[in-house]
């Protein structure tokens, strides 16, 4: 206290790298307020493997976010933002005193085409890049809405039945009912209907191992809709096989 009883107030300002803290003395006590300056952003750093997913995509969706200060910049728009991006499959956002923002993304694994314009992962993600020229050599897979998962499971068994007989799928299709319909890189299509369709696919398979090479290769499509048997229709210009000479698996009809 001073001449004349009058209080004497003390004021005054520390400053820390990003930290204000107003302290005042007065009538015996200290009194200090801290409050969080605003710390520009200086690094953006994102980490992954990128083989697909385009720095420039992630860039242009993390400008508007980052200018921002340090404390202020939200990191749940961040996340939101990233996660949108067709290539991310995960992604994790997290501040890096003083001055840096490090976001670390994992990139989805194309595993099959969905449809025409889509790709699926394995898990059965599917997701819709601007291009997908680069995937074009993938499995092409189509099925009912909301079934991708189940799809993709079935198309995997066949997958695998017709590697044993060294045959490649190209495409596996299942319409809203249920039929499936299946075409191998060679261009064979083969059409299962909707009943006991894996049944009649190895029935098939075996059938082949009667067959000579040529006439497995002249066929253009293959009906399995039968209950006992099955329909081929043939390539143009295939020359009429001797079926006396050739060996006909029972149920057997070539057209």
């Amino acid at each position: 206290m001073g001449k004349g009883g009058v209080k004497i107030l003390w004021i005054g300002l520390l400053v820390l790298t990003g930290l204000v803290g107003l302290f005042a003395y007065k009538n015996g006590k200290l009194h200090f307020h801290l409050k969080v300056a605003s710390l520009p952003i200086k690094y953006v750093r994102t980490e992954g493997v990128f083989q697909y997913l385009s720095k420039d995509e992630i860039r242009a969706v993390l400008e508007p976010l980052v200018t921002t200060g340090f404390f202020e910049a939200d990191m749940q728009a961040i996340h939101t933002q990233v996660a949108t991006l067709p290539w991310v499959e995960a992604v994790s956002v997290k501040r890096i005193w003083p001055d840096a923002i490090d976001i670390r993304i994992r990139e989805k694994k194309p595993y099959v085409r969905w449809g025409q314009d889509s790709l699926m992962t394995e898990q059965g993600v599917i997701f819709t890049p601007k291009s997908i020229a680069l995937h074009e050599h993938l499995t092409i897979v189509t099925g009912p809405a909301q079934q991708q998962v189940k799809v993709l499971e079935i198309m995997k068994g066949i997958k695998t039945a017709l590697a044993d007989q060294s045959m490649e799928l190209a495409e596996f299709n299942v319409n809203d009912r249920w039929a499936w319909e299946i075409k191998l890189t060679t261009g064979l299509v083969i059409l299962l209907g909707r009943d006991e369709q894996l049944k009649k696919l190895q029935r098939f398979l075996k059938t082949l191992t009667v067959l000579r090479q040529e006439q497995i290769d002249a066929m253009a499509v293959v009906d399995l809709r039968y209950p006992n048997g099955y329909a081929v229709s043939w390539k143009p210009e295939t020359p009429e096989i001797d079926w006396k000479n050739s060996y006909a698996p029972e149920g057997w009809s070539g057209q």
